[in-house]
């Protein structure tokens, strides 16, 4: 991939639907953008993080598409896919439905991009994958954006242990906007903070389906990445393909900290990517930059 990077501007949430469609998939509906390359080389999927959803990527998204077929669902719970209210939400039935997204478009193995919420599911993924015999195997590559890869590093946001206690459910019925605003501020870098039609966006594409109430069901893949850290945690140590951890330092969740325990756990080098300055979505603050640094990344597993 050429490191200079072809950034979108703003894209508003219904341009986005415009261009994806909608798929039925173990029962549910899930939103999907699917868009090809005009070049041939393998897909990237691309997994996006909690409360939000594949809206999140548009700034990287043409970079990516001129070399690659990039293909970004909502999952279940999120954006424009379903939003069952009285489901029991799992990271292991997110896998499912993308091991059957990528079934369904009969992709063959494929560049994994997640972030947050996707950086769990891909973890999941990462450990399926490692269990297949070579032939078998879907996952050529795994890069993971902020995330709470390790339950001990996850420094979970107030009202995020409230959506997980006992009264969630009626907090996650009283969200404001007012609230989600100064929340997702409050995990931005200070220098690169979301701008008001940014702000509006994420709220729209989160209330679409009545959005809201789901959220303290969704948020119980934190208790999910305590119960599973082994799995998970060992799905990085024995990963059969590359793995790069891009992250931005600033961020107060899974920022710095979160890395210093990867590079003890995991592995300390080059794949490591630390933005300074920047907050809990790279992806949106710092494009040319996680580009830049997955370009170099892509190119290296060739």
């Amino acid at each position: 991939m050429n490191p200079t990077p072809d950034l979108a501007a703003f894209v508003p949430p219904e341009a986005w639907r415009a261009r994806g469609q909608v798929l039925s998939l173990g029962g549910h509906r899930l939103f999907v953008i699917d868009e090809a390359a005009p070049v041939d080389s393998p897909p990237v999927v691309l997994l996006h993080g909690y409360p939000t959803s594949s809206w999140d990527w548009h700034r990287i998204w043409p970079a990516l598409l001129r070399h690659h077929r990039c293909v970004a669902p909502d999952l279940l719970g999120f954006g424009f896919s379903d939003k069952p209210q009285r489901h029991r939400y799992t990271i292991a039935e997110q896998a499912d439905l993308v091991e059957a997204l990528m079934d369904r478009l009969a992709l063959p193995p494929v560049h994994l991009l997640a972030h947050d919420y996707g950086d769990t599911v891909a973890q999941e993924l990462l450990a399926r994958d490692n269990a297949r015999p070579d032939a078998g195997r879907r996952l050529l590559s795994v890069s993971l954006l902020n995330g709470g890869l390790f339950p001990e590093t996850h420094r979970a946001r107030p009202i995020q242990h409230l959506l997980a206690s006992p009264v969630g459910p009626v907090v996650a019925r009283l969200a404001s906007k007012a609230r989600f605003m100064a929340g997702l501020a409050a995990v931005f870098g200070p220098e690169t903070q979301p701008t008001a039609d940014e702000i509006d966006a994420f709220w729209a594409i989160m209330s679409e389906r009545r959005g809201q109430p789901v959220l303290a069901r969704l948020i119980g893949y934190m208790a999910e990445r305590r119960a599973h850290r082994a799995r998970w945690v060992g799905a990085l140590q024995d990963a059969h393909c590359p793995v790069q951890l891009i992250n931005g330092s600033a961020d107060p969740v899974s920022g710095a900290h979160m890395v210093a325990r990867y590079a003890e756990l995991v592995r300390d080098d080059d794949a490591i990517v630390a933005l300074p300055g920047i907050g809990h979505y790279p992806q949106m603050e710092a494009p040319a930059a996680v580009i830049a640094a997955y370009s170099e990344f892509i190119d290296s597993t060739r």
